[in-house]
């Protein structure tokens, strides 16, 4: 596991992240660095901008069936050919050019990047600052992997955290994998997705210019981010044809970013060890931490919701924690969330199943 002393040696002027603090009290500890951090039993989210991502347990799934599913065929009708284009992609890999591979995985990767870097940790869940440089490089990252645009994803992943597996939950995983995983895109939104959803408090993403701008013009920068250019770019620059370049570089990208990143509302949530709270549906998954960069240590995640790297293991299977620290070391990230180790370790003592290893 690496410590702050193991990150200070591998990036040159790395700073070591700040603790999470609370306000001034006479249970409050110092660091040895001098900063503030949490008591050890002490999980109270401290962010003095963010509330909303905190579970509520008092939520309760109203009595009685639920309400009749329908059906939103226009969106059943464009992930079906979606796939079908995606399918058809995988039998044209092993006669595209080796750059147009290379182009789709990269494109890949800064799609996910734009997901877990941008969309969850920076303006989601508020990790850790980003400075504007890099804020429009996650902005225009987020809209190449067309997952709505930040403002709508933030807001249903807030209702998410807060009414996590109950009819307010977006993705409520209680209704099995296949709703987690799409099915809740293919149908109408719960009655309580929409009430819960719509009394979160967004007005810190209503005030960032940047992602109001995204919202404004997002239909057409889809297109163009989404579709038009990883088309483009493989014909323009190295002669691939349009129908490799369409398929491969485009649909079959796009529907691996999505698969991937929606293992996290299924897989994450149905299969896996729960160390850190046996009380939460959420699991740690590795085979999703490598699909997402770092996405799956989700029992972790929705116990600690505030730790920037969404893990206690910083860059174990964790690329976007890297990314993130890269960042920071040339100064374009900053006040990085971590929760500390005693925390951890108090909390799974309380709460979790017993799986936990250290070291």
């Amino acid at each position: 596991m690496l410590n702050q002393n193991h990150l200070s040696q591998q990036i040159p002027g790395y700073c070591a992240t700040t603790s999470l603090t609370v306000p001034r009290s006479c249970g409050q500890q110092r660091g040895q660095g001098g900063e503030e951090t949490m008591p050890l039993d002490s999980e109270q989210d401290i962010r003095p901008e963010m509330k909303e991502d905190i579970h509520d347990p008092s939520y309760q799934d109203a009595k009685g069936p639920p309400p009749k599913l329908e059906y939103v065929w226009r969106n059943i009708i464009l992930m079906v050919l979606l796939h079908l284009g995606a399918l058809y992609g995988t039998t044209l890999l092993l006669s595209c050019k080796l750059y147009t591979l290379l182009w789709g995985i990269v494109y890949f990767s800064i799609s996910i990047l734009g997901i877990t870097a941008g969309a969850h940790r920076l303006w989601s869940h508020r990790t850790y600052k980003a400075r504007l440089p890099l804020k429009i490089f996650l902005i225009i990252a987020n809209t190449m992997a067309f997952q709505n645009d930040v403002y709508e994803w933030a807001r249903d992943h807030r209702t998410h955290h807060k009414f996590s597996d109950t009819h307010a939950d977006p993705h409520n995983s209680h209704r099995g994998f296949f709703f987690s995983h799409v099915g809740w895109l293919l149908v109408r939104k719960h009655p309580a997705v929409k009430e819960k959803g719509s009394l979160v408090n967004m007005s810190d993403l209503k005030a960032e210019k940047l992602v109001m701008f995204q919202r404004r013009y997002y239909k057409p920068a889809v297109l163009m981010m989404c579709f038009i250019l990883p088309t483009l770019v493989p014909c323009h620059f190295w002669d691939e044809t349009f129908q490799h370049s369409l398929y491969i570089a485009t649909l079959l990208r796009y529907a691996v970013v999505l698969n991937a990143t929606w293992l996290v509302n299924s897989a994450a949530h149905l299969y896996g060890y729960r160390p850190y709270d046996k009380n939460i549906n959420p699991r740690e998954q590795v085979l999703v931490s490598l699909a997402t960069l770092g996405e799956g240590f989700h029992n972790y995640h929705h116990a600690f919701p505030y730790d920037y790297s969404a893990s206690e293991y910083r860059w174990h299977i964790n690329f976007t924690t890297f990314f993130i620290d890269c960042m920071a070391a040339i100064g374009l990230a900053y006040d990085r969330k971590k929760v500390s180790k005693a925390s951890i370790l108090a909390r799974i003592k309380r709460t979790g199943d017993g799986s936990y290893k250290t070291g």
